[in-house]
């Protein structure tokens, strides 16, 4: 039957009458379980029928008795506050059947945690719906499904985990249901214990209850931290080492399936994951927090803390910080540091009307064996003794203030709040890898010898003072803080590296090409370590014309790089290509892959770095 463009279908007991306006269905069933099916051309929902008439009067008593069940609906509403659900579950924000918001949603960020997970969501529910079709009885089957009905906002359900998003986050069902839910904490084989949190249009957010019946990947004993499965730092702490370095290395994996757009023949085996020498005790950076008391201007005075806030980190899906006694992926000097920032926090917390961020960041004293310490070290400072010297290592808590670490005989020094890697454990590998594969294996005699290295994103010089030594003609970084730019300069002083071996340019990225006309491409060699959004479309436009005979990307984020890297490859940025007309010749630039793989700068969570290794096409 078709009402206005809406075909209805009946389930059970035929319709007895129907009245339709631009505004309502209305009709009157001689059964409480009559459904009616409202299709569109993209999908197809069930609404459930409000009761009716007990007895078989006509139209207008059915009319009437969805009337008055929408007059007690709108009671219940105003007695309560809560909408009532269709399925007669009593008011609250979620539960029932899902409804779409009103409100037209953001889209995620491109490479971003969001579109991360609906991606492996969107895997998982094609996977799911590929094998029910191929264990199906047939079409009558599909046609029949109804729409499930979702537990409420806060219930518990028994879930098993059957995949593992890139996020770090289980994917779970619920036995008899395709619906997935977003697990934190959990891996798969793990039969856990969650609280539905969440009704998304594709999948539930769930909080982490318990462990019911443990994967076989999972040993609870590995776990270090008392605060895990609450803190949101760590996922992967019940994992031993070698299964966190394997799931890493298939996030690479999953990264160039998504975002590349490249076709799998010209994307190579990805290499395994290189791991941290420390796997705890190695972070060098950590910024804890606490709430203040809530403020208003203009009601009253400003108010101050009246007793010592939770100081330490936000817990999976709150917003209201955690009281975190101690951080064991922290090294020790920064542990040390946590441990005085609380007791100094019990002494001053008088003193904060609002909230704040507390720094702790290591730094390091390095003297030659045999050498007094200084007498301005901090009595809390860590010692760490070698052949050749001694390290004396403190805390920071200034943001303003130097911080001085080594790599290997290398110095760098930073302002303490800015950005650099955190953990120095890895460093001296990672730095000995590009210094390894920045360079082409071979060359044929022919090809000229590179001679040069741009570093893109210098920050303050990691890779143009490292890999210096092996250019010739010289090394440039660029950077678009001025800040990090004047570090730069300093520590290719601190170094000994003059400005004919090593220097720096403030300038935003896409400008570099224009600082380097002298450079030959076919002796040049690019660095790009781009933040997380990984490169704009101006600066890969560029990038391209300019040709780099080889580019070595390394990247916090695997799925942007992936991104741009297939930008590379294809030789053409946001569908138009670089091709140019010299000497009545078309010239093209275009990348292969040489080689892919993942460093893993923070064990135990779910986070992996990416290097690319590039080649110019040589057509």
């Amino acid at each position: 039957m078709r009402l206005g463009g809406i075909r209805v279908f009946s389930k059970g007991p035929s319709l007895s009458s129907f009245s339709f306006t631009s505004a309502s269905l209305r009709y009157s069933s001689q059964s409480h379980s009559t459904r009616l099916w409202f299709t569109t051309t993209s999908n197809i929902k069930m609404a459930s029928a409000a009761p009716a008439a007990t007895g078989t009067g006509g139209g207008g008593e059915g009319v009437q008795q969805i009337d008055s069940y929408k007059l007690q609906q709108k009671q219940q509403k105003s007695q309560t506050g809560k909408r009532p659900f269709q399925n007669g579950h009593g008011g609250g924000k979620s539960g029932g059947k899902f409804k779409k918001k009103g409100k037209k949603a953001k889209p995620p960020a491109e490479g971003g945690h969001e579109e991360v997970l609906l991606l492996d969501i969107k895997a998982l529910q094609a996977k799911s719906k590929n094998e029910a079709v191929e264990g199906a009885e047939g079409e009558a089957a599909a046609a029949t499904e109804e729409e499930e009905v979702l537990p409420e906002q806060g219930s518990e359900v028994l879930v098993e985990v059957v995949a593992l998003s890139s996020t770090g986050d289980g994917l779970a069902k619920m036995k008899g249901s395709d619906r997935i839910y977003v697990v934190p904490f959990a891996i798969p084989g793990d039969m856990v214990m969650v609280k539905a949190y969440r009704h998304e249009e594709t999948h539930t957010i769930a909080d982490f209850i318990s462990v019911v019946d443990p994967s076989p990947l999972r040993d609870d004993s590995r776990i270090q931290c008392q605060y895990f499965a609450k803190c949101s730092g760590c996922q992967f702490q019940m994992l031993d080492y070698p299964e966190q370095l394997r799931i890493k290395r298939q996030t690479v994996v999953k990264a160039y399936q998504n975002f590349s757009q490249l076709p799998p023949e010209l994307v190579p085996e990805i290499l395994d994951t290189i791991g941290s020498p420390l796997q705890y005790n190695y972070r060098t950076k950590l910024t804890p927090h606490f709430d203040g008391p809530w403020n208003n201007p203009r009601r009253g005075p400003k108010k101050f803390l009246e007793s010592c806030p939770p100081v330490g980190f936000t817990p999976k899906a709150s917003r209201k910080v955690m009281d975190i006694e101690d951080c064991p992926i922290a090294t020790p000097a920064v542990r040390a540091g946590l441990k005085s920032e609380r007791e100094r926090m019990k002494a001053e917390f008088s003193k904060y009307s609002n909230g704040a961020t507390i720094l702790l960041r290591e730094n390091t004293t390095r003297l030659p064996i045999g050498t007094s310490p200084p007498p301005s070290l901090p009595p809390n400072a860590i010692t760490v003794t070698t052949e050749e010297y001694t390290d004396y290592k403190s805390h920071i808590t200034d943001n303003n203030a130097t911080s001085t670490e080594y790599i290997d005989n290398f110095i760098f020094t930073n302002p303490a709040g800015s950005f650099f890697q955190n953990n120095n454990s890895i460093l001296s590998p990672f730095t000995q890898y590009i210094r390894e594969h920045i360079l082409p294996p071979s060359s044929p005699s022919s090809s000229p010898q590179i001679k040069y290295l741009i570093d893109a994103y210098s920050g303050s010089g990691l890779f143009t003072i490292t890999q210096s030594s092996l250019f010739p003609g010289g090394s440039i970084g660029i950077d678009i803080a001025e800040g990090s730019i004047n570090y730069a300069r300093k520590n290719a002083k601190l170094n000994n590296l003059d400005e004919s071996q090593c220097k720096f340019i403030a300038a935003d990225a896409p400008e570099l090409f224009k600082s380097v006309s002298g450079y030959n491409p076919d002796e040049t060699v690019v660095v790009l370590d781009p933040p997380r959004k990984g490169c704009d479309s101006s600066f890969l436009r560029q990038l391209l014309k300019f040709g780099p005979r080889r580019v070595v990307y390394v990247s916090c984020n695997v799925h942007t790089q992936a991104r741009d890297v297939g930008v590379l490859v294809r030789g053409e940025v946001e569908g138009i290509d670089n091709t140019e007309e010299t000497d009545g010749t078309e010239k093209k630039t275009r990348y292969e892959i040489e080689s892919l793989r993942g460093f893993d700068f923070f064990p135990q969570t779910a986070h992996v770095e990416g290097v690319a290794v590039l080649n110019r096409v040589e057509e």
